[in-house]
Order: structure tokens, then sequence, then C-alpha cells
């Protein structure tokens, strides 16, 4: 249970709505702040102002899954005001609270830094990415559906990256009878491609390998889809990109030759929000109960 622990969270999208049910079901005191909008009454739930003083109790903040853009404003689809993270919000924080979120960029990684406070990215275990990867290859190949006239079944599909998404994605093209091919770097991925039944390349290779597919997905978040590789593409081929923005394909020269490209990013939160949100949950749960057991025992 987290009776007596205090969760404010920030802004987000529909999964902070499964993340704040979790958390209010194992008694959390849990203050919303960007939420004016919503309609669904959470018991035990408290709505408040955006403000540093809302902070200076809580033992955990909870940010959107991009914890916050450059200038550090905060996404939130329940309101339409304004949200940002200021030096006055993380210096409200008390010593012992940690800033959750899915990933960070360098603004709010900074923020943290000056003010000692721990940043935890959730997307960054291992845990939550393969959980993550469900919800994504299912979308995937949700949008590999509506994007393309032909079935998954008898494709041939490129994925490359075989880390976490791209494992599971590769096996689900797999288990609807697509051909899979896919680009690794190291000779342990290749091992692995081989005795999964899959057709591994070397990156190097790329471009040579693109020549006759139907579908290609790119999980690596670098440039890698480029011009030279999207020039060998047959002009029925479709790139789905699920790499975080701006994604690894060259998409004005793909829109050039005329090749449907498509940048997918955060495919969880999109497709199973309800899923998603439960995986950020349990995460959060798992990460605050450790934390309340050491506090515990230093007392």
């Amino acid at each position: 249970m987290l009776t007596g622990v205090q969760v404010v969270v920030a802004g987000g999208d529909a999964r902070q709505l499964e993340v704040i049910r979790v958390l209010t079901e194992l008694d959390a005191s849990v203050t919303i702040a960007g939420f004016e909008r919503l309609d669904t009454l959470f018991t035990g739930v408290s709505k408040a102002e955006w403000s540093p003083d809302i902070l200076t109790e809580s033992d955990a903040l909870l940010l959107p899954a991009v914890g916050t853009e450059d200038d550090g404003s905060i996404s939130a689809i329940f309101t339409d005001r304004e949200m940002k993270l200021t030096d006055a919000h993380i210096a409200a924080l008390p010593e012992h609270c940690k800033v959750y979120t899915g990933m960070a960029k360098p603004y709010l990684q900074k923020l943290c830094e000056k003010h000692r406070v721990q940043l935890v990215e959730l997307f960054e275990r291992d845990d939550v990415a393969i959980y993550n990867s469900i919800p994504t290859a299912e979308g995937a190949v949700m949008m590999a559906i509506q994007n393309t006239d032909i079935t998954i079944h008898g494709s041939v599909c490129m994925v490359l990256g075989l880390g976490r998404t791209g494992l599971t994605l590769a096996r689900t093209l797999q288990g609807l009878g697509a051909k899979v091919k896919a680009g690794v770097r190291r000779e342990d991925s290749f091992a692995r491609a081989f005795e999964m039944g899959y057709e591994p390349f070397y990156m190097p290779d790329l471009a040579r390998q693109a020549g006759n597919i139907d579908l290609l997905f790119n999980t690596i978040p670098t440039m890698i889809v480029t011009a030279q590789v999207i020039a060998q593409l047959p002009q029925r081929a479709c790139i789905i990109d699920l790499a975080s923005k701006p994604g690894g394909t060259d998409f004005r020269f793909a829109e050039k030759r005329g090749i449907k490209a498509l940048l997918a990013p955060g495919l969880p939160g999109i497709v199973a929000p309800k899923t998603a949100g439960r995986i950020i949950a349990n995460s959060l749960i798992q990460i605050i109960l450790e934390d309340k057991g050491l506090r515990g025992n230093e007392l």
C-alpha cells in the first residue's frame, strides 16, 4: 500500500488517468495539476493550480512521457492553460522527492542536476521498455495495415534494430506470416536473428538489402534510412519510423520520391493508453515502495 505517500501528477495524456486510478486504489494521496477539463472524478484526488506550493510535501512528481520540451513546457491535453516547469518548481521539492518521466530532454535533466533532485526516466528501464514494446508492435502493425493495400501475411518486412522494441515487432510480423529481414550491428544480434528465423544483415549493407521490400520499420533514433537507402526502395514500400522524434528517416527525400514515410513515436499512449498507463504505474509504484522501505529502515 502507498498510504501516506504524496504524489503530484503534472500534465500528461490518457495514460496518466490509469496511473492516477492505480495510485488511488493503493491509498496514495494524489494531487493533479493540468486537468481542468477532466470530467472523470477520482475519489481522494485533489485538483490544484500548477504552482511550486503543491510540491513542498510531495514524495514523487510525475511528468508526462516526454517530461518537458526544450523551453520547459509540459504537455497537458486536459487543460487549455500553459504549464511550464521552472527552477521554482524543482526548488520546492523535498530533498527525498524524485521526479519521474518517460524520457527527459536536456532542459529537465539540467534542471534536476542543478537542484540535485533525482530524475527517473522510466522508459530507460528494461522492464518498462519491454512491456511497452507490446503496444508499440501492435500499433506499428495497425499503421502498416492502414497504409498499404497488401496483407502482412506474405509481405517482406524489414526491421532495423533488434533491441527491446525491434525483437517484439519482428516476432509479431513473423507470427502474421511476413518474411522478416533484420538489420543489426553486432554479431550476437545477427546470430539471434538467424536463430529466430529472420534474415539478418549488417547495417552497412542496408541500401543493397532495401531493393525488394514492402514495409520498413525503423527503431533506431539516428539517421539510418538515408536518401541513399530510400533511393533503393521499390515505389510500393512504406516506411514506419518508431524512433523518438525526429526519427531516423530522411522524410523529405521519401516525399520527393513518392514513398510513404510515417513518423510514429509514442504509439503505446496512442493505441493503448490504459495498458501504457498501467505499465508506468506499476514501475512507479515499485520504485516508490522500494524507497519507502529504505526510508522506513533508516527511521
